[in-house]
């Protein structure tokens, strides 16, 4: 029987790959936290990520969530350690499936997500990007669909950045794999603003406190049906639109909003947080 160290080093247990923090305006942080790996999206990531996300759909005090990565970048895509051959066919195809659950799982959050990006944002680092309702991004950020250069192109990229960023520009960075640096991303209307690197914390909280200073109702209301009718024809869209609208009017804080206006006061939210 061989003896026990009793000396010996408790093991540490491994970090988590997801952060979460909440303050106290319900603004609820997700930091990809696998700095070591440049946050690569490994399985365990994006299930983290996903359990987050349907704790957050229930959850009515969050109003604002903001994705960051933890270390020098933002997300370098897939863990190709996680897509060797070895892996097969149905572990790969499992894979892109939960990511594309993961995207899909954003767009369905009533609360808006925000990305924050301090560097460079590769493959399904910059899906991520793109799937957020908005994104700002430090001056030295870089965003590329990688993927391509070898030989895998980006195709579930892909769909996000061709529903944001004109056809033959999201075909450029599908195509070439090339990077783009955060100025350029903007002007393609992959993000909302690119500033200097000092910068970044305050216009991000620009776009956090213009929201939480909003009806949280409206804004689920609104972001749901915003989606929802890009996938549809014109009529459809309007009647969605429509629909939408007036569910919207008849919310509280909407007539509280109206009111507010004619009598040329501040409105006094009642719903909201």
């Amino acid at each position: 029987m061989s003896a026990v160290n009793e000396h010996a080093a408790p093991v540490a247990a491994a970090p988590a790959p997801l952060l979460v923090d909440r303050d106290a305006r319900g603004v609820v942080t997700l930091t990809l936290n696998r700095p070591q790996a440049f946050n690569a999206l490994s399985r365990e990531l994006l299930q983290a990520l996903r359990d987050a996300l349907a704790a957050l759909r229930e959850d009515a005090q969050a109003r604002v969530v903001v994705l960051r990565g933890a270390g020098k970048a933002f997300c370098a895509g897939h863990d190709l350690r996680e897509m060797r051959p070895q892996a097969g066919s149905e572990g790969i195809h499992d894979l892109f499936e939960l990511c594309g659950k993961c995207m899909q799982d954003l767009v369905g959050l009533p609360q808006p997500v925000i990305a924050c990006v301090h560097g460079m944002a590769t493959a399904a680092g910059c899906q991520l990007v793109a799937q957020a309702d908005l994104a700002v991004a430090s001056l030295e950020a870089r965003f590329a669909t990688s993927g391509v250069n070898l030989g895998l192109f980006c195709s579930t990229p892909s769909v996000p950045l061709g529903r944001n960023v004109p056809r033959k520009r999201a075909m450029e960075m599908l195509l070439t794999g090339d990077f783009i640096d955060a100025a350029t991303a903007a002007e393609w209307g992959l993000i909302n603003r690119a500033v200097a690197p000092e910068q970044l914390e305050a216009e991000l909280e620009r776009l956090v406190g213009s929201i939480l200073a909003k009806p949280a109702q409206a804004i689920a209301l609104g972001k749901s049906q915003f989606y929802r009718q890009m996938e549809m024809g014109l009529a459809g869209a309007y009647q969605l639109a429509s629909q939408t609208m007036v569910c919207n009017f008849h919310e509280p804080d909407t007539l509280e909003g109206v009111q507010a206006f004619l009598e040329k006061r501040p409105p006094s939210w009642k719903t909201s947080p």
